[in-house]
């Protein structure tokens, strides 16, 4: 980390204060008492647009952030307008996901087929077994197909064409999924996704979609170390 910051320009850059300035454009947004009652409302009248909105912005900021820290400046990643597009649509699944976690846990819980951590912890219980159950059943699945749209993509230079014109199975071929499993999957997922994810499911309902979102940011940075420090190879580090 010491010889990152020797190596790269000390002093922001315009990049960085572009980057910074949308960050905190969103939080005001969420904070100002007027656009947070119509963030609530749209959150709860069109859940599947603003799902489509928080991640798709919210994810792509992610990306950003994770390649100006390996690059040391801002480069466009290849297909990032295409690949904000995949994060939306995988928001809008967040939709349905989280609900079928949420009630199936809860009926686990009231059935008694799940256990409680105590008198007074049942929101944490609640919480932390969504959590778990949905990282562990439905997160792998989603990273591997965020990793095989990406790869798609970078294959293709960032053109939509690359999807019917790559074969499937090279497209496969060029994944280490050695590393995706070893580190994105059974590194990741304990340490790091159900931790963060119990918080989110501490949360109201209307705000859950919007915590993965931001926790996308962290994950960026957090893959981004990691494989500078060669614990993980370049092809599988946003998953």
């Amino acid at each position: 980390m010491q010889n990152f910051i020797q190596e790269g320009d000390r002093r922001l850059k315009k990049g960085d204060y572009i980057w910074l300035l949308a960050l905190f454009f969103i939080i005001g947004f969420l904070t100002i008492p007027q656009t947070h009652k119509l963030f609530v409302e749209y959150t709860k009248n069109y859940p599947y647009t603003m799902s489509f909105l928080k991640v798709a912005v919210l994810a792509t900021l992610g990306e950003l952030l994770a390649v100006r820290i390996l690059a040391g400046k801002w480069v466009q990643p290849v297909g990032v307008w295409p690949k904000a597009v995949i994060w939306g649509l995988i928001g809008m699944s967040f939709v349905i996901v989280f609900e079928i976690f949420a009630t199936g846990v809860t009926t686990l819980l009231d059935k008694g087929l799940l256990p409680t951590f105590g008198q007074g912890l049942g929101a944490f219980s609640f919480a932390f077994w969504t959590s778990t159950c949905m990282n562990f059943f439905f997160a792998p699945t989603m990273m591997a197909f965020h990793r095989i749209t990406d790869t798609y993509l970078e294959a293709g230079e960032g053109r939509l064409a690359a999807f019917v014109q790559l074969p499937l199975a090279d497209v496969i071929r060029k994944i280490d999924w050695g590393n995706m499993i070893g580190f994105v999957f059974l590194k990741t997922l304990p340490l790091f996704w159900v931790p963060a994810h119990t918080l989110t499911f501490l949360l109201p309902p209307e705000y859950r979609v919007l915590s993965a979102a931001f926790l996308s940011i962290a994950l960026g940075a957090i893959l981004a170390f990691a494989k500078r420090k060669g614990t993980e190879k370049p092809e599988a580090a946003i998953a």
